[in-house]
């Protein structure tokens, strides 16, 4: 393949020349996410809302617990400290691993909790978090995490260090990329090549590549895209022509895949539809 800067079908057609932002995060594809560190005040926000209301269930779990525990004060020494570590520890774990990331503060400023490479976090990253934070957080009221996050270029607190993690700004801004069209020169060949599936990783860092052509550079936007075109590659059969630009080769498989999965999908619904519209018929035709 050749490499260069060439209109993406979908795309701009043109390079920017102003680069990436510094603070766009690179996923190990070598490819810009629209996902970037939360600033201070949003992070600060988020953790305001969310001790507030972890403060009112532990108050009213007390309150419950000091009136059916009555006089006995080992009893209600022992439910408070049960108490305690499920709302600073066992909740946020829980919801940080059921929402990827997500709590009602973090909701609310439009910031969610993602791994260092960009991905969501699961239940070891969530338990460590909510481990940390019931000493940075907790007992030092938050001083050690906003020291922490001051100083670090992403906002990590100590719970984001050793967990590999950051607060990542989320909220929808109303855009949508241009869908992909398939490059004329390739349409032969992309009717009859045989398309592996691609690793999620893979797919979704192509298909984030071609949106953002138009702001990259155009020596990053030809290394990009030459890197992505060699690990799609082996997944083709035959290559495609030869001279075939990469950023088009990238466009025609992603196009071939959307095309033939949405044609499959069809066919089943079809069938499934086909299906019901008998079931419904089938009672009326037998006679009474």
């Amino acid at each position: 393949m050749l490499t260069g800067t060439a209109p993406t079908p979908g795309g701009s057609a043109t390079a920017g020349t102003a680069g990436l932002p510094p603070d766009l995060i690179v996923t190990g594809e070598a490819v810009a996410l629209e996902i970037r560190p939360a600033s201070f005040l949003l992070r600060m926000l988020g953790g305001l809302l969310d001790a507030a209301v972890y403060v009112a269930v532990l108050i009213a779990l007390v309150l419950a617990l000091a009136s059916s525990a009555g006089t006995n004060q080992a009893r209600l020494q022992t439910l408070t400290i049960v108490s305690l570590v499920a709302v600073v520890i066992i909740v946020p774990t829980a919801v940080e691993t059921l929402t990827r990331g997500r709590s009602l503060g973090k909701l609310a400023t439009g910031v969610r909790i993602v791994r260092d490479d960009g991905g969501p976090i699961r239940f070891r990253h969530a338990f460590i978090r909510a481990l940390t934070g019931f000493g940075e957080l907790w007992l030092t009221v938050g001083s050690v995490a906003v020291v922490c996050a001051l100083v670090n270029s992403r906002g990590k607190r100590v719970g984001d260090l050793l967990a590999g993690t950051y607060a990542a700004r989320v909220r929808d801004d109303g855009r949508r990329p241009a869908p992909l069209v398939m490059p004329p020169e390739l349409a032969a060949w992309a009717a009859t090549a045989d398309i592996r599936a691609l690793p999620d990783g893979l797919a979704l860092a192509a298909r984030r590549f071609l949106d953002r052509t138009g702001s990259m550079e155009p020596g990053a936007r030809r290394a990009l895209g030459s890197q992505l075109a060699a690990r799609i590659e082996p997944l083709v059969a035959p290559p495609p022509p030869w001279g075939t630009h990469p950023e088009r080769f990238v466009a025609a498989v992603l196009v071939a895949r959307r095309d033939r999965e949405y044609a499959v999908g069809s066919a089943a619904q079809q069938r499934i539809d086909a299906e019901t519209a008998e079931l419904r018929r089938l009672p009326h035709e037998i006679p009474d």
